[in-house]
C-alpha cells in the first residue's frame, strides 16, 4: 500500500483496494496499472506531496519527467493508469476531480507494430528442430503450432483446457479465452490439429476435459497437473530459437505476427484475419501485417552504385 494513500486515512485506502480488485478483472492489465501507480505514487512521496494536493500541474509535471526517461506507449499507460484510478477515487467521493483528466500524454501514432516476425520457412525451421520423441517437445510443437496457426495470443492458448480442443463436424477446433471473458472458437489447421493429437495421445489426458491442456513438467521431465504460465512460454520460446539457429529476439507474440502475416501471403483477406484474430478493428490487424517489408527491401537493393 503506498504511503500516500495510506496517509489519506481508512476510506482512501479502502478504495484504493476496491479498484484493482473489483473494478479491473483482467490479470494482466491488474499488474500494469498496479507497476504504474505504485510509481506515481513514490514519486509523488519524493516531492512530499500527498493526496489531496496532486492537481493537474503536479501529474503533468509527472508525465513530462517520465516522458523523457520511457517510451511514449509507456507513458501513456501509465497516465491511462493514474486517470483511471482517480476516476476510482472521485466517484467513492475521496476527492472532489480528478486532477489526471485534464493531462494530455505524448503523441504516438503507430502505422506498423515491432513485434519480431518469422518468414515462413523460418516458422517451419523451429517447428521441425524441435525433438517430438519426448513429450516436452510434444507440449511444446503443439502450443506453437495453436499460436501460430490460429493467431491466439500467449494468453488465451495457456488457458485452455483439454476440452477446448473439440470436435465440430468433420475438424477439431479450439475455443480461445481472450480478453474480457470472451470465447472465440477458431477452426484447428491440419497442421496445428496433428501437433495436438501428438501431444495429447503421448500424455495420455485427453480424458481429463476439465484439466489444462498446456502444462508444466517436472524435474524429471514429467507432465505435472500445473498449468504453464506465460514466462513459461517465453522461456521456452527462447531456448527453441537458440536451438533451432534463429534470433532469440523472438516472442511469444512473434507467432500471432508470423500466423496473420503468413495467412495475408498466402492470399488470405485482411478481414478474415480480423476475424480469425479476433481483433476489434482492422487497423490493429494491419499491424501485424508485414508484407511490405519484403517490398521495401526488393526496391531498395534497386539502387545500384
Amino acid at each position: 500500500m503506498p504511503e500516500m494513500i495510506r496517509r489519506a486515512g481508512e476510506r482512501a485506502t479502502h478504495r484504493f483496494l476496491e479498484f484493482f480488485t473489483a473494478n479491473i478483472r483482467n490479470p494482466g492489465t491488474r499488474a500494469v496499472y498496479a507497476r504504474a501507480v505504485a510509481q506515481f505514487c513514490r514519486w509523488c512521496e519524493r516531492q512530499e506531496i500527498d493526496l489531496p494536493q496532486v492537481s493537474p500541474f503536479i501529474v503533468a509535471a509527472y508525465i513530462e519527467q517520465l516522458t523523457q526517461q520511457r517510451s511514449a506507449p509507456t507513458v501513456k499507460t501509465h497516465l491511462a493508469a493514474i486517470r483511471m484510478l482517480f476516476d476510482w477515487l472521485v466517484v467513492g467521493q475521496i476527492l472532489p476531480v480528478n486532477p489526471a483528466a485534464s493531462v494530455r500524454g505524448p503523441k504516438h501514432v503507430v502505422e506498423k507494430g515491432k513485434t519480431p516476425v518469422l518468414t515462413a520457412d523460418e516458422a517451419r525451421q523451429l517447428l521441425d528442430s524441435i525433438d517430438c520423441t519426448k513429450i516436452v517437445g510434444l507440449r511444446d510443437r503443439a502450443l506453437i503450432g495453436v499460436m501460430v496457426y490460429s493467431f491466439a495470443r500467449v494468453t488465451a492458448a495457456i488457458v485452455m483446457d483439454v476440452e477446448d480442443y473439440y470436435p465440430q463436424g468433420r475438424r477439431m477446433w479450439f475455443r480461445l479465452h481472450e480478453k474480457g471473458g470472451k470465447h472465440h472458437d477458431v477452426p484447428a489447421h491440419h497442421n496445428a490439429e496433428a501437433y495436438v493429437d501428438a501431444y495429447l495421445d503421448a500424455a495420455g489426458i485427453g480424458g481429463d476435459k476439465k484439466s489444462p491442456l498446456f502444462r508444466t513438467v517436472s524435474r524429471n521431465r514429467k507432465l505435472t497437473p500445473r498449468r504453464m504460465h506465460r514466462a513459461d512460454v517465453l522461456r521456452m520460446i527462447k531456448r527453441r530459437a537458440r536451438r533451432a539457429g534463429l534470433p532469440d529476439r523472438i516472442c511469444c507474440h512473434t507467432f500471432r505476427a508470423t500466423g496473420i502475416t503468413a495467412y495475408l501471403e498466402g492470399g488470405g483477406s485482411l478481414e478474415h484475419a480480423q476475424r480469425i484474430a479476433a481483433h476489434n478493428s482492422v487497423r490493429t490487424t494491419k499491424l501485424y501485417d508485414r508484407r511490405s517489408d519484403a517490398v521495401s527491401l526488393d526496391e531498395i537493393e534497386r539502387i545500384i552504385i
